[in-house]
């Protein structure tokens, strides 16, 4: 485990970073209710002036996240089998306002009115874990336009207010640009997404494989000669244009299940982002899943897994309940929610290294008790 330590901090260029970040990778580690410097100084006894040199290491320290995360993602890949990207979204709840991008929200689980920071978390799904390798944290209009808050809360000027399918798109380019990353299909619910053609398109033009969730009422072309609009709702109804095929799955006690899916028999276009015309360049499969007791609506998926069976399209969707345990995870037991600084740099440092934690603990091999490491022993040096 300290080469893992090692190898993910090896970006940060002095010795003394090195040891702040391992000093709160194991404060994160340790089973404390709330992962505050303070408390995690406590927790490990460290000595008094530790709580301060780990708060300055995460708030002033000007070091670059990027890289570690490139490390960590990396060393995921490299130490496990993946099998997709995903994406999950993160409500961090926040009282006051000045915590960087906090703004009220309407909670659609609750129906209540939040404020939050909302952040997106890039995983990497490999086993039986969905493993945090990359944020975005999500800025409303009133954060990208008020440039004294911008100023206060060090918020880069690249740094925009967008729709969270923006934010998106930017993950996927991140991985993109780092060609060391797997080539894995990227696996995304976009049923509540407002720009899923925008997504779509934009995974598209990355020429990355995908399978998608999407609305019944999610546009489509069919047809060669004369093309088709239409909605992937309206075109699985017809009869003679879906086939019948079964995949099984293991149920918990251990019984094989068979659960009936459609196939669109040929296949469709999407809209081109700019336009909304129809983008011939990529060819996709619909499927669809009704549920056996007819209680639930029916779902439905877009893939660019034109040559794979069906068993191999659905197979990645289990990510999808893997990325909500691995979001709960680092929620309850990484602190997640429990940064306390108000900067755009320093809740980025504190979600590295919370992300950091959560691979150190499931990695195979690990054994999730991270080594006893010295702490410099003036604070000051954090901010060097």
């Amino acid at each position: 485990m300290r080469t893992f330590l090692e190898e993910i901090f090896s970006p940060l260029h002095r010795a003394e970073q090195r040891r702040w970040a391992r000093a709160y990778l194991r404060g994160l580690l340790h089973d404390t209710c709330r992962k505050t410097p303070r408390r995690m100084a406590r927790a490990e006894a460290l000595p008094p002036a530790a709580a301060q040199g780990l708060h300055q290491f995460i708030n002033a320290s000007p070091w670059d996240w990027a890289p570690v995360r490139g490390r960590l993602a990396q060393r995921v890949a490299a130490s496990t089998t993946p099998y997709a990207w995903t994406v999950a979204e993160l409500i961090i709840p926040k009282r006051g306002e000045h915590s960087v991008g906090v703004h009220r929200r309407l909670d659609t689980g609750t129906g209540l009115t939040v404020n939050c920071q909302r952040a997106v978390g890039l995983f990497l799904a490999a086993g039986a874990h969905c493993f945090p390798v990359d944020w975005s944290l999500v800025l409303n209009d009133a954060w990208g336009r008020d440039r004294q808050r911008r100023l206060r809360a060090r918020i880069p000027e690249s740094e925009t207010a967008r729709p969270l399918g923006g934010h998106v798109l930017d993950l996927a380019a991140d991985v993109v640009a780092q060609p060391r990353l797997p080539a894995v299909p990227w696996v995304l619910d976009l049923t509540r997404c407002d720009d899923a053609s925008g997504v779509l398109a934009g995974l598209a033009r990355q020429r990355l494989e995908i399978v998608c969730e999407v609305d019944p009422g999610q546009i489509v072309f069919t047809g060669d000669s004369f093309p088709t609009v239409i909605t992937v709702g309206e075109l699985m109804e017809g009869r003679y244009a879906r086939q019948p095929q079964v995949i099984t799955r293991q149920a918990a006690d251990g019984t094989i299940k068979a659960i009936p899916i459609h196939a669109y028999a040929g296949t469709v276009r999407l809209p081109r982002r700019s336009t909304g015309r129809e983008d011939g360049s990529v060819n996709y499969r619909i499927l669809k899943l009704r549920a056996p007791d007819g209680r639930r609506a029916a779902r439905y998926w877009i893939t660019s897994l034109t040559d794979r069976s069906v068993e191999e399209v659905i197979a990645p969707v289990r990510s999808r309940a893997a990325v909500r345990t691995a979001v709960t995870a680092l929620q309850k037991d990484f602190g997640a929610l429990d940064f306390e600084g108000r900067s755009f740099p320093g809740w980025h440092h504190h979600m590295t290294l919370a992300s950091a934690a959560y691979a150190f603990r499931n990695l195979p091999g690990g054994p999730g008790v991270a080594p006893v490491v010295p702490v410099p022993a003036a604070a000051g040096t954090a901010a060097s």
